[in-house]
């Protein structure tokens, strides 16, 4: 590890939002050279390839690489891909559309550097100024999960999230779709890691389409999986010590048998 942090973004069919992305980014990063950006290909099937190369190449993005996903197998696998090629003591996620702003990445991770255990803490965003029907929703979803899992699992899917490169190893079940973000909260609420929250203003999408809850349908998808994931977690607590064993370092060979199955 020689970086402060790694940022992972996933890509996929991004290619009109690619340029104002990266941009967006080296203004947010400056000159630090402790701070990576992993873009993910996640197996586009439009220009993002091609853009995310030409973009990659110039000088002035060094500061970025790319790793790539030949077949996209969900939101999640993306992010869980680029989260093991990160370098930094320090791993986060956020999203392409650039409606959480670079800066707010930032912030996170100087939160998470003045809290006192910093390899036992996780960031995460709230989302400020989202129109009030995706707010509504989202509330419910959160009284769902919180009341069946017994924690605080409200605004789930808000981005960034921040948290020490070590919490990979709690990670090996992760699933590989949208309900990611809840799994990672469900196990640093296991492993009584202090979490906090920081307050990230909510931008709308100018380029590309939404690939998660921005429509009726997609937050019909959205909510059928995460019940599904809380199903699951909640049957996991009958027989789960109250707090997860540590386990063995996540491997390039235990991740790909896997993904293969």
């Amino acid at each position: 590890m020689n970086k402060k942090l790694s940022i992972v973004v996933p890509c996929y069919n991004e290619s009109k939002n690619l340029d104002r992305l990266v941009s967006a980014f080296r203004d947010a990063i400056g000159k630090r050279a402790d701070i990576e950006l992993i873009l993910v290909d996640n197996g586009s099937k439009d220009d993002t390839p091609s853009v995310m190369n030409e973009l990659l190449a110039r000088p002035e993005n060094a500061f970025a690489r790319s790793v790539c996903v030949e077949v996209n197998q969900g939101y999640g696998y993306g992010i869980l891909y680029g989260l093991k090629a990160g370098r930094g003591e320090f791993l986060a996620w956020t999203h392409a559309d650039l409606q959480t702003p670079p800066e707010d990445v930032i912030r996170a991770l100087d939160c998470i550097q003045r809290m006192p255990d910093p390899q036992r803490s996780l960031v995460r965003g709230h989302r400020k100024g989202r129109p009030f029907f995706d707010q509504f929703f989202t509330s419910a979803m959160g009284w769902v999960a919180s009341a069946a899992l017994g924690g605080s699992y409200f605004d789930v899917n808000a981005q960034p999230k921040v948290f020490h490169h070590s919490l990979m190893n709690h990670l090996d079940d992760a699933p590989y779709d949208f309900t990611l973000d809840l799994y990672l909260l469900y196990v640093a609420e296991k492993l009584d890691l202090d979490i906090q929250l920081v307050n990230v203003r909510f931008d709308l999408r100018t380029e590309g389409e939404s690939k998660g809850g921005g429509t009726l349908a997609g937050k019909y998808r959205l909510c059928k999986r995460t019940f599904s994931q809380i199903w699951k977690l909640r049957q996991a607590l009958k027989t789960a010590p109250p707090q997860l064993a540590p386990q063995a370092t996540t491997t390039d060979e235990s991740y790909e048998k896997r993904s293969a199955a």
